[in-house]
């Protein structure tokens, strides 16, 4: 019988197939940036405009949830991932503004 590989995701080549055994590691560092970097984000200009305010509020608390929700960690990493990079861009528009 021919085996199939399953962990030919992005996520499993870059852990090395150990994202699942990692994953309270990874939930720590995730809640982290993520809450960190949406505070920031808020703080830093996103309150005074409702369309970056419900980006960075959306993005934020969907990442959170699948945490919560335990949700499969490829999913939650490039979640998060999606999260930090709008995040980061909300932040430099209006640090530039």
């Amino acid at each position: 019988m021919e085996n199939i590989n399953t962990r030919s995701g992005f996520w499993d080549r870059f852990f090395a197939g150990g994202i699942e055994f990692n994953r309270y590691a990874l939930i720590s560092a995730i809640l982290l940036l993520v809450g960190c970097m949406g505070g920031l984000t808020v703080g830093y200009g996103a309150i005074n405009n409702t369309l970056q305010l419900s980006l960075v509020v959306l993005l934020t608390m969907t990442t959170l949830s699948l945490l919560l929700a335990l949700a499969p960690m490829k999913y939650v990493m490039s979640f998060a991932v999606v999260t930090i990079i709008v995040d980061v861009i909300i932040l430099t528009i209006n640090l530039l503004g």
